[in-house]
């Protein structure tokens, strides 16, 4: 009998691509493959693939796809699992592995609807597809999230990923949340592993990632005679061109010149066939760039060799093996391929130091959990005021009713946080009024109490992911916008600007009593936040140039130990007083202790 006969697996955006071929692996070894994705036509084409496979092997299994079903979607994955369920009882594997590349570019320029649909699909689809499979799965089942380890190396370490903060912060939480998974599932005997296979040969690398990033790249930099929006509206219709053959290449720029010519009002021929050949020579250099990025990957890579997409599943396939996923429960293996130079972007503490606040306005963003959150802040705000600063507190509508009559004796107001426009007329009016912002300090709150992510709600779910990752990114990106005026379009302007914004939060679990469940379900959001300002800090320092940095204070400790919040207020002078400017260390834990 073959090693997955009689066994259904469940593979995510498997229509193409690394889906495809893990559906393709275990088909090959005798099992039933449900394959799903937003598209119908690649499903259809995988479907026909499969079946022959199917047929040659003479297994006897099946092959069902669900097309339209998007991972983000609720309705459409529910339904799915329920029907399984009701039509073939249950469901033994599911692999996660739906993803998109998300926008590729500087945080400050990242649309806030693409920067939440790409956390929605990687994280939010990764967590609904494993709370509704479970519900078809018995003892023995088995979840496999494909996901991206070098986003975030350890809790410990960080490697940026710029042009890619959705992205990182996604990937930083899925690993996380598949050490999670495994704590919570284990009375139900299934299992949770992470894969990080690393760089693969895909076409979205090729096609999409790195030309993008080497697109941005231009952008950020300029090209002759170019504006940064006008690089930006080009390279929308100069990517698609490459790898196209040269007829299809000579009509796409002419066509991208005459678009340009009609924004920038020129109607001369000459002056049209100029643009064109300005436009093609960036197309040849957005390609250099990409192939650049790629030589350089490859090379911190032993054999110098990306996987291929057969080899990821065979690695999935072997992670699903009885005895080797007992072994590997809620592991994220293997570590990346890459072997990448990582600076020590992580400290535990912080010099001793006095900012001077005087003349210095200080913003608190606030989405208070418990009556300790408010504690917090008015303590931090009380100190900065007791030292000559102004002090703004935003108080978000979500946060407990406490807040707002705690902090009142601060000019303080209660808002929507999730309304970017109110957001930024907020940000304008207290400047306009108390004076420009130097520092934006954002208070998460602690992570609520549950008993078992898995057992939330999905409007629960929803609601811890914009408290912790869509919600701070929101706010940051305006706060850089308040920075950095134009500078969303115009990335010339972040050029020795000046600013300071500090994440608080979320704090892992303190007392005597604390499970390693309760430090896994935190690390979730950690695991969110830590790649992301890592990222974010890189492109305003490396790409932007700017003096503006982004912090990260990450309060508790893995003892148990009870924050000290005037810990905290060290390490917000030492980011205020602009002396952490030039060093590599954005990410603090005040209440570790490390050698």
């Amino acid at each position: 009998m073959l090693k997955f006969q009689n066994k259904i697996v469940v593979v995510t955006g498997s229509g193409t691509g690394i889906g495809k071929a893990i559906a393709m692996k275990f088909a090959e070894n005798g099992a039933n493959i449900v394959i799903l994705g937003r598209r119908k036509e690649p499903l259809e084409e995988a479907a026909k693939e499969i079946e022959q496979v199917i047929s040659e092997i003479k297994s006897g299994s099946f092959v069902k796809i669900y097309p339209g079903v998007d991972v983000s979607d609720e309705e459409g994955v529910s339904k799915m699992f329920d029907d399984l369920k009701k039509t073939h009882g249950s469901v033994d594997i599911v692999v996660n592995n739906a993803g998109v590349s998300g926008p590729v570019t500087c945080f400050v320029n990242s649309p806030m609807t693409e920067f939440k649909s790409t956390v929605g699909i990687h994280l939010t689809g990764t967590f609904w597809t494993s709370v509704q499979a479970i519900k078809a799965m018995k003892a023995g089942g088995k979840i496999v999230t494909i996901s991206t380890f070098f986003t975030e190396e350890r809790p410990y370490e960080q490697r940026p990923y710029r042009f890619r903060s959705p992205y990182t912060a996604s990937q930083g939480a899925k690993n996380r949340l598949a050490e999670a998974m495994s704590w919570e599932l284990t009375d139900k005997g299934i299992i949770s592993i992470a894969t990080n296979p690393g760089p693969v040969h895909s076409d979205r690398i090729y096609k999409t990632v790195y030309p993008k990033a080497a697109a941005e790249f231009m952008r950020v930099s300029g090209f002759e005679n170019l504006t940064p929006n006008e690089v930006e509206i080009v390279n929308l219709d100069i990517l698609p061109l490459m790898g196209e053959d040269e007829k299809i290449v000579k009509e796409g720029v002419r066509n991208a010149a005459i678009k340009l010519a009609k924004i920038k009002s020129i109607s001369s021929e000459a002056e049209i066939q100029k643009l064109g050949d300005m436009i093609n020579a960036l197309l040849t250099k957005v390609q250099q760039i990409a192939e650049k990025i790629q030589n350089n990957t490859s090379k911190m890579i032993a054999d110098e060799q990306f996987l291929t997409q057969q080899q990821v599943a065979e690695t999935v396939m072997a992670l699903s093996d009885d005895e080797i996923a007992k072994i590997l429960n809620g592991k994220v293996i293997p570590g990346d391929r890459v072997f990448y130079p990582v600076k020590p972007h992580i400290a535990a503490t912080v010099p001793e130091t006095q900012a001077d606040y005087k003349s210095k306005v200080i913003l608190f963003a606030v989405d208070a959990t418990e009556d300790s959150d408010v504690s917090r802040v008015e303590f931090l705000a009380q100190n900065i005021e007791n030292r000559g600063g102004k002090t703004i507190i935003l108080i978000s509508k979500s946060s407990i009713k406490s807040a707002e009559e705690k902090l009142s004796k601060f000019h303080s107001h209660v808002m929507d946080f999730t309304n970017q426009e109110n957001i930024k007329r907020m940000l304008n009016t207290a400047t306009q009024k108390i004076g420009p912002i130097n520092v934006v300090v954002y208070v998460t709150g602690k992570v609520p109490t549950v008993s078992k992510l898995i057992e939330l709600s999905r409007k629960g779910w929803d609601n811890l992911i914009d408290k912790f990752i869509n919600t701070p990114a929101l706010v940051l990106q305006e706060s850089l916008n308040r920075f950095v005026p134009d500078g969303q379009k115009n990335p010339p302007l972040f050029k020795g600007k000046e600013g300071t914004i500090i994440i608080i939060g979320p704090d892992l679990p303190y007392g005597n009593k604390v499970t390693g469940k309760d430090r896994a379900q935190v690390e979730v959001f950690r695991g969110a936040l830590r790649p992301f300002t890592t990222t974010v800090n890189q492109e305003l320092s490396d790409v932007l140039k700017s003096k503006i940095r982004m912090h990260l204070i990450l309060p508790g400790s893995i003892d148990g130990t009870e924050p000290d919040n005037s810990k905290i207020f060290n390490a917000v002078n030492y980011f205020a007083s602009g002396k952490a400017l030039n060093n590599t260390e954005i990410i603090y834990y005040p209440d570790e202790i490390r050698s």
